[in-house]
């Protein structure tokens, strides 16, 4: 590959036993394969084809993976189905399916179901092994599905909820793409965002609060762009997922109303269990999900929150008033400052930032990107791992604020942003420029 990626990618899963399980995609307009190799040495495993469809999109959707605490092995499968593996360590095994609307109805008209049924989130596990996702349904068929979210149980018993009756709108059409379910602390709630428009339009919508069991509404929420007032936009090219503080806050993050009106970062919206704003917004949103941290993992912090949210804090060149001096970020969800591009609102305070120490082509200012969706902690070392534009996976050392170290992967591009993970045996592994690469210490 080169030049820019406009493509997300699906991290990999590690089992207990150190199996690192890969979504590959194997041509450019599609085809995916799972793979299972060994953590150690990389040798294959096990191999298998899947006959997945990615849902309508203009970038391209990762496909993710889904490893449950019994073993469990999940992956998508075409027409809505989910198709699982019960041991990913075992080279024999194979994937069976899963039909949250029935195997009979599938089995009797397979290519309806193919062609218009997509699941369109990632899947997300609750400690009883059910699975949440969201889909979407671009057509009539035999089961009368609508887009919305479903709920399939360990025994592969499935039930549904159309996104427009969750939300009591009939203008919201699905889940937004990419954005996994996320559970409560107890498990008795299911977080997800849905949004009206369709991809490559202007989109806006809902946050959804749903009881885990029965799929009922227990709340919903207008996101709302905290500058401008009325509907923040829920990108369709973006990955937020809603994610859950250990006191129950919910974070979400959104695109501004207008374009560029606040430097194309969004805001990290930020609401109580039943989705009652609360606190201020983050001044970054857009495409990535926070870390939750320990605050014991900034020294230097002295304030009155028990965790910290880590996040990417670019701020494009070329964008509103965009200076290129891209950074991550630690942030306190309960302190406040005013915000550096808007200071009429008051945002999460930084307690740590740091600049990308790489400078743009031609800039004697501008950095490269932080290209992340997500980036992984590491509390034992007080550090943070993310990948950069630059093709360098570097450690955010939290004690004294500097990159500490620094791992060349390739030579960088301007690319989709991508997850790191830490796996069974303390091995990292990023993705960069469309590949794999795992980082022993």
């Amino acid at each position: 590959q080169s030049g820019a990626l406009l493509t997300h990618y699906g991290s990999p899963v590690v089992t207990t036993r150190n199996t690192v399980v890969i979504p590959v995609k194997l041509i450019a307009t599609g085809g995916y394969r799972v793979e299972g190799r060994n953590g150690a040495n990389g040798a294959l495993v096990w191999s298998a084809a899947t006959d997945y469809v990615p849902p309508p999109h203009n970038w391209k959707p990762p496909y993710n993976l889904l490893l449950t605490a019994t073993g469990r092995l999940y992956a998508p499968g075409a027409g809505g189905r989910l198709l699982v593996r019960t041991d990913a360590d075992a080279a024999n095994a194979a994937f069976a399916p899963q039909v949250f609307y029935g195997a009979a109805q599938y089995n009797a008209n397979p290519g309806a179901f193919d062609g218009s049924v997509f699941i369109n989130t990632p899947l997300t596990a609750d400690a009883q092994g059910n699975i949440f996702f969201g889909f979407q349904v671009t057509g009539t068929n035999p089961a009368g599905l609508v887009s919305g979210i479903a709920r399939v149980a360990p025994d592969g018993t499935g039930s549904w909820v159309g996104v427009a009756a969750a939300a009591g709108d009939p203008t919201i059409v699905k889940p937004v793409l990419n954005c996994a379910p996320a559970l409560s602390n107890d498990g008795a709630t299911v977080y997800i965002a849905a949004n009206r428009g369709s991809t490559g339009a202007t989109q806006n919508g809902v946050l959804l609060a749903l009881d885990s069991t029965t799929l009922a509404t227990r709340a919903s929420v207008a996101l709302i762009d905290p500058l401008l007032g009325g509907p923040a936009r829920l990108s369709d090219d973006g990955t937020a997922t809603p994610v859950v503080g250990p006191d129950g806050r919910v974070f979400y993050g959104v695109l501004e109303r207008t374009f560029g009106s606040h430097n194309a970062r969004g805001w990290l919206l930020q609401f109580d269990a039943l989705l009652n704003p609360v606190g201020v917004p983050g001044s970054f949103g857009w495409d990535v999900s926070p870390s939750v941290i320990p605050a014991s993992m900034v020294p230097s912090y002295t304030g009155p929150s028990t965790y910290l949210l880590a996040q990417k804090y670019n701020n494009y060149v070329g964008v509103g008033s965009g200076t290129g001096l891209n950074q991550l970020a630690v942030l306190d969800p309960r302190g406040s400052q005013a915000d550096a591009i808007a200071p009429s609102v008051q945002v999460m305070r930084e307690v740590l930032t740091i600049l990308g120490p790489t400078l743009d082509t031609g800039s004697t200012t501008a950095r490269r990107e932080w290209c992340i969706n997500t980036m992984a902690a590491d509390p034992a070392r007080n550090s943070i791992l993310a990948n950069n534009e630059d093709g360098i996976l570097y450690r955010w050392d939290l004690t004294t604020n500097t990159l500490s170290q620094g791992l060349r992967l390739n030579a960088g591009l301007g690319q989709a942003y991508t997850p790191t993970l830490v796996g069974a045996d303390g091995g990292v592994y990023a993705i960069s420029n469309a590949t794999l690469y795992a980082i022993r210490a």
